[in-house]
């Protein structure tokens, strides 16, 4: 344990805090030697003086599309979470060890004491899914275990975690027969079989790791069953691994063997040295892989029939998520962290340093982000500035047109209605550029308003995705501008590659937001050898 505790403290303190901010973060899992003031809350799990930071700084608030709900028990901390085939949307709790259940149309909470959790126990629990027969699953980093919650009787059952030396259980998926769990430090996926979950002993296939010493991140299955996941070392790259194991499966049954060898079924392709920490992974339809990188602003696309990667990047964070007020931040990044996707074939995400969630559609490479209104002061740079920081919105989950998430250090839980109209549309007038090192190119987008009403201190979004590129616009546009809602706004910018620009395929994101939602596009920008 001790080992998996100064890793996840690393990983903390480097990945889940705010840009460059040198922020302390406390063990959390370990006992706190602070006197306390007894509440006979689970607010007293923390000493006073960290109880803003963990417990909430502020009431739930809403925005158009977002809408927060505060969990009736205090200091929480809500993490993973799913929708049931009811609709009900049910969550786990790091520092009570308890399951809650929110009813969308009564909008009232049923939380559910587990008897098995040792007093004052906290576990970081990030992977959860419910399964056909209705039980709810989920992990925990804690004490290396899985849950099996039935709600018919209201009844925990703990299954330990197959696991040799350091394990951390991460993110968890029942499908069909199984459950398949990633071991982020044990590096390792794992295959359980739930149907033989009440005996002490049950089935269970692993999956090593290819790269020695690395962790394991996120999984995704592909319409041909294979499953897709990531092998890293923080921040010096890492590999794609694709398993066949419908092909793994069938050469057991005809072999007449229990087991054969795991890597005569497992494909392995470099990641791009632009991704250090890819957590997040997800399949689309049209059979592409998608990861999100945690130590950037940056997501890719993976395609298996060509095997290129495709980078793409968020708009910056507002500053009101980090504040900035020592000036230590140079360059803020989003940090999207997990990603799914809906209905409709787009890809959904979190960005945990922007406060925000986000769909991009990869046929109209369009991306909406949608602004969480709470934020908690105590994990940015905000200094005197008010309405500063972050919620750490650590988990989410897709329900048709609605995103559930949770608010980690909030107490709340929120709901994103994705079916509500935006306010402004982007139009370009090219969707894609070809350029030479060193030369510059102009082109115009359109902002066009899709209300009724004028909108207030509209910002332009221009990112990009490496160094050798840029895009800017006229020094004599303001910073913040009124869109009439009569009146679309043309917009010159010019993209430009340096002198040492790489031939190759990139994107730049052009675009504009108001304090509560951000609408961009995607342009291709091909530089020429």
């Amino acid at each position: 344990m001790k080992k998996k505790g100064i890793l996840v403290a690393v990983f903390f303190g480097t990945i889940l805090l705010t840009s460059t901010v040198a922020i302390s973060l406390p063990n959390l899992m370990g006992p706190i030697d602070t006197e306390n003031t007894t509440t006979g809350t689970p607010a007293d799990n923390f000493p006073d003086v960290q109880r803003a930071q963990f417990c909430g700084s502020g009431e739930a608030k809403s925005t158009t599309y977002v809408r927060e709900f505060t969990i009736p028990t205090v200091c929480t901390n809500p993490l993973a979470i799913v929708t049931d085939f009811e609709g009900n949307v049910w969550f786990a709790q790091t520092n009570t060890g308890n399951l809650a259940k929110f009813d969308p149309i009564t909008e009232s909470f049923t939380e559910y004491e587990n008897p098995s959790w040792p007093p004052n126990g906290r576990s970081m629990m990030w992977g959860m899914d419910d399964a056909p027969d209705g039980s709810i699953w989920y992990t925990d980093e804690t004490f290396d275990s899985i849950w099996r919650f039935t709600p018919q009787d209201e009844k925990y059952q703990r299954l330990t975690y197959p696991s040799q030396g350091d394990a951390l259980p991460q993110k968890l998926k029942v499908a069909g027969s199984q459950v398949i769990v990633n071991d982020f430090t044990g590096n390792k996926i794992t295959f359980l079989d739930p149907t033989l979950a009440e005996q002490k002993d049950f089935n269970y296939l692993s999956i090593p790791s290819p790269v020695d010493d690395s962790v394991t991140g996120d999984f995704a299955i592909d319409a041909e069953n294979n499953l897709w996941y990531t092998n890293w070392l923080f921040q010096q790259g890492g590999v794609l691994v694709k398993f066949d194991q419908d092909g793994y499966r069938s050469s057991v049954a005809n072999s007449g063997e229990e087991l054969l060898p795991l890597f005569d079924h497992i494909d392995v392709l470099p990641l791009p040295e632009t991704m250090q920490t890819p957590n997040g992974a997800t399949a689309t339809e049209d059979g592409k892989i998608w990861l999100v990188d945690t130590s950037s602003s940056y997501f890719f696309s993976f395609d298996p029939e060509s095997e290129e990667f495709t980078q793409y990047v968020t708009s910056d964070p507002p500053l009101v998520t980090y504040g900035n007020s020592s000036g230590i931040i140079k360059t803020p990044i989003s940090r999207p962290y997990w990603v799914e996707t809906n209905d409709l074939g787009q890809i959904v995400f979190n960005e945990q340093t922007a406060n925000r969630l986000a769909v991009m559609d990869p046929k109209s490479e369009s991306l909406v982000e949608y602004f969480v209104p709470s934020m908690n002061p105590n994990w940015g740079d905000c200094g005197e500035m008010e309405n500063c920081g972050l919620a750490q919105i650590f988990d989410f989950t897709v329900d048709g047109d609605k995103i559930w998430f949770t608010e980690w250090v909030e107490n709340n839980i929120g709901v994103v209605d994705t079916s509500i109209g935006l306010p402004l549309d982007i139009e370009l007038d090219s969707k894609l550029i070809s350029l030479k090192a060193g030369q510059s190119r102009e082109i115009t987008f359109v902002v066009s308003p899709q209300t009724s009403q004028d909108l207030f201190n509209v910002s332009l979004i221009l990112s990009d995705t490496h160094e050798f590129l840029d895009v800017a616009t006229d020094s004599n546009i303001p910073q913040t501008f009124q869109l009439d809602f009569d009146a679309p706004r043309p917009i010159t910018a010019t993209i430009s590659a340096s002198d040492d620009a790489l031939p190759g395929t990139y994107k730049a994101l052009l675009g504009a937001q108001t304090d509560e939602i951000s609408v961009s596009k995607f342009i291709t920008i091909v530089i020429e050898s």
